[in-house]
């Protein structure tokens, strides 16, 4: 199995559900494909470095997945290049350290120690 992660930004002009339901169907498309999802991470509304499509900010999504092969991978980022939906996107293959890396951040083993730090100094 590879372990992938796409991350892409929404154009924050949508509607809640409407970006609910974008996020839906890259996670639909995913496992139709034969891949399984291992995280999603909805990052929220961020500013942007720059202006893309003239927006100034937008909403990201990190979707973790593995799967068996990487032949579908034309096909999925060609319908994030085609949704007028998605400001940009980027696809990343991980490997077995980039895997427990993420998983080390959601279990709070990386990270913590800054937030405990700032709650002791309160």
């Amino acid at each position: 199995m590879k372990n992938y992660e796409v991350t892409f930004i929404v154009n924050p002009v949508l509607s809640g559900d409407e970006l609910k339901s974008t996020a839906v169907t890259y996670q639909d498309l995913l496992k139709d494909s034969g891949c399984s999802i291992t995280h999603l991470d909805e990052m929220g509304l961020r500013q942007l470095a720059y202006p893309i499509k003239k927006c100034s900010s937008g909403v990201y999504y990190c979707i973790e997945f593995s799967a068996p092969n990487g032949e579908f991978m034309d096909k999925f980022e060609l319908a994030l290049k085609r949704d007028e939906r998605i400001l940009r996107f980027l696809t990343v293959r991980l490997d077995k350290f980039g895997v427990k890396y993420n998983q080390d951040k959601r279990d709070g083993k990386i990270g913590s120690k800054k937030k405990e730090a700032k709650a002791e100094n309160k």
